[in-house]
């Protein structure tokens, strides 16, 4: 990769890293702190919270008739959510050991913290954990064929594409064929490098 490119990578990556780290300590010093698996609040924030919460009733009343027709087909996603997220735990489970490519690890993408939050009633708790659940699994499912790309394929494409996922840009360029194998070979050394980090 030319070493112009590979600098702003880089520098991307340490930026975004940056940034995630700045918004979170923000977050953490002005409304919240973790403590294991709980998410614990300020009394102040925590009355807030409470003050701010939505009666069911009032939720009900409030909500747009179109959102009752609609959700049928929304929550009917679940199976094959479900399903989905079945598929692609055992594809990894059997074929990223015989690749030598660390696990994704599923908790890293699917959390599940939004029902500790007072503010909202049952339904917008259950709103929240059907979004949680679904676009976590994606992007789990997201570093999963990441991963894969990498193994087999790691070529840019010739059009643009939107939506790229993390390792996209590192790839080789679409039509570069010098010494293809081996730097196919380095891609693959990287990732059973991620596998001997995790472990």
């Amino acid at each position: 990769m030319d070493e112009r490119i590979q600098h702003l990578l880089n520098q991307i990556g340490a930026l975004e890293s940056e940034l995630q780290t700045e918004l979170y300590q923000r977050e953490t010093k002005l409304f919240y702190r973790i403590t294991g698996q709980r998410v614990e609040f300020d009394d102040a924030v925590g009355k807030i919270h409470r003050e701010s919460k939505a009666g069911i009733v009032r939720w009900i009343l409030d909500s747009r008739l179109q959102n009752f027709f609609a959700a049928p087909f929304v929550y009917g996603l679940i199976v094959p959510l479900v399903f989905l997220d079945l598929c692609i735990s055992t594809y990894q489970t059997i074929c990223f050991p015989i690749y030598g490519i660390a696990k994704v690890k599923r908790a890293d993408y699917i959390v599940m913290d939004r029902w500790q939050l007072g503010h909202l009633n049952f339904m917008e708790k259950f709103h929240c954990a059907y979004c949680e659940y679904a676009n976590g699994l994606f992007a789990y499912g997201t570093e999963i064929a990441a991963c894969t790309e990498q193994y087999w394929c790691p070529i840019r494409h010739a059009h643009k594409v939107l939506g790229t996922h993390a390792r996209y840009e590192r790839f080789l360029a679409y039509g570069d064929a010098a010494q293809y194998q081996a730097r196919l070979t380095q891609f693959r050394e990287a990732l059973r490098k991620q596998e001997q980090l995790r472990s």
